[in-house]
């Protein structure tokens, strides 16, 4: 029996004052990019004491103030007493919340589309090893791991451990409980445990709070957080590091001391793989990076044998077109089909977790009419899944030949996150941001002074007016505090024929 390939794996943090960046980068190549912004950090798994403000019995859901100005969609699914079999029809929301009634509540998904975030009442608090259930009893494995033999000693050690602490709490084993020794089970078991029991003091605070001040049901007071979740690099480390982690290189000095402690305090016996980069090129220019960012909002994903994909995304779903293209397998028209749907098959999942794209895919693969070969296929789409966190689902081929596809979304694609409507086609397509821009203006001129500024009396940045208009105005404290640091003038020009991803950096 041949064993599982071992994989070289790095995570790359790129911290700076107006962004950071967490990539997780496979044998050379990239896999994941997380990317957070001072105006749009995720709220996903933060705890907040929250009141319903209305229950809408006709699409069986509560919306509930957590003082983020628009109320969080609960779904009688999503709320503790409401689970129900997948087939089973749900109990009446309106007989199990109302108007009013405060709610401890967790933030399932960021806000998505203009909607505002997802809350659940089945709350869950993560450590290494184990998820914390603290309205539930029983005792679960993640699902990636398939060996009954190790789910089974999985469960027998969560199940023993939990007793000797003696909580009644339901635990989940995630992924990484397989390499881990039952010293870090313990730990991580009663380090939640000891972080439930501040989150229910703390929401009683807030409560008692609330209360004295006799405005409460009005609106939830200011610090409604009951509990925040981990910063993105520390959560990105503590989810995806493991065995195969080669190293964790980080640009950010107070950032790097965070994740060490972390490590030295919740990962023991983790190896020291943490490094603090100090190269003067940025981390992601150096890594190559910044370019396989760019190709992942590209529509047309080229395949090694002169087949292409072709992505579109839209409201209701995503479609995944397979194009043979050049490539014409010298045998016979089912072949060539064959030979491409399958090396696209193993492309897909990649490029839907590096993009983030979730919900619905469809794929139109080429048409085939061996059976045998449609089987294959669809098995190498679910393979190149394995190593996806989301959870993926794929149905077999249609009549017409397509192929359905789920995957959980939990926050907005890579494409919507630092993508505009394109003002020239009117929304047609997508172009960066002006202030995706601003930010490749600005890693432009750090690369182009850590190469040596003699002779450089000024740097003129020449782009469209929304991009100088943001230079001047929400990105000024950013841009000056650059001039300082590249210790020459830097001088804005508008150019009225450029788009809102065009720009040029100027030397004189």
């Amino acid at each position: 029996m041949v064993g599982a390939v071992s994989m070289t794996e790095e995570i790359l943090v790129d911290v700076n004052p107006f962004e950071t960046r967490v990539a997780l980068v496979v044998d050379g190549t990239l896999r994941e990019i997380h990317i957070e912004r001072p105006a749009e950090c995720s709220l996903r798994g933060n705890l907040y004491r929250g009141r319903v403000d209305r229950v809408v019995a006709g699409v069986q859901a509560a919306f509930v103030d957590i003082g983020m100005g628009r109320p969080g969609f609960l779904h009688v699914r999503d709320l503790h007493g409401g689970r129900v079999e997948p087939d089973s029809t749900p109990p009446d929301i309106s007989k199990l919340v109302r108007p009013g009634q405060s709610l401890l509540v967790q933030v399932a998904k960021d806000p998505l589309n203009g909607k505002g975030v997802r809350l659940t009442t089945n709350l869950a608090l993560a450590a290494r090893t184990v998820v914390l259930l603290p309205f539930d009893s029983h005792i679960g494995v993640a699902t990636r791991i398939v060996d009954e033999d190790e789910r089974r000693r999985l469960k027998d050690l969560v199940a023993r451990v939990r007793a000797d602490v003696g909580t009644p709490h339901g635990y989940i084993a995630r992924t990484a409980c397989q390499s881990a020794a039952e010293d870090q089970v313990r730990a991580d078991i009663e380090d939640l445990e000891a972080l439930w029991k501040r989150v229910s003091r703390r929401y009683g605070e807030i409560a008692g709070a609330m209360d004295a001040s006799g405005d409460g049901a009005k609106r939830v007071a200011n610090g409604s957080l009951v509990h925040e979740e981990l910063p993105v690099p520390t959560r990105i480390v503590r989810d995806l590091a493991g065995p195969d982690t080669r190293v964790i290189v980080v640009n950010h000095r107070d950032t790097f001391h965070r994740i060490t402690d972390y490590i030295e305090r919740c990962l023991p016996g983790f190896p020291e793989v943490v490094r603090h980069y100090e190269g003067r090129t940025p981390l992601f220019e150096a890594r190559g990076l910044e370019v396989a960012i760019d190709r992942a909002l590209d529509r047309r994903v080229p395949l090694s044998s002169g087949g292409c994909l072709v992505i579109e995304q839209t409201e209701a779903m995503t479609t995944v077109d397979v194009n043979s293209g050049r490539f014409v397998d010298s045998s016979d028209l089912e072949s060539t089909a064959f030979s491409t749907n399958l090396e696209a098959a193993r492309e897909i999942p990649g490029q839907l977790r590096l993009r983030n794209i979730g919900g619905i895919i469809v794929v139109d693969f080429i048409d085939m009419a061996d059976e045998d070969h449609r089987r294959e296929v669809l098995d190498a789409l679910v393979g190149a899944a394995s190593g996806d966190s989301a959870r993926f689902r794929a149905w077999g081929f249609s009549e017409l030949g397509l192929v359905e596809i789920s995957r959980r979304r939990t926050r907005e694609s890579l494409e919507r996150q630092l993508c505009d409507s394109c003002e020239t086609c009117s929304g047609r397509a997508f172009a960066k941001s002006p202030q995706s821009t601003c930010y490749d203006v600005f890693r432009a001129l750090s690369k182009r002074a850590a190469s040596g500024t003699e002779g450089v009396s000024e740097y003129l940045v020449r782009a469209s007016q929304r991009v100088v208009d943001r230079l001047l105005d929400e990105e000024s404290p950013y841009l000056a505090a650059l001039e300082r640091d590249v210790l020459r003038p830097i001088r804005l020009q508008v150019e009225p024929g450029y788009t809102s991803d065009q720009f040029d950096l100027v030397l004189r």
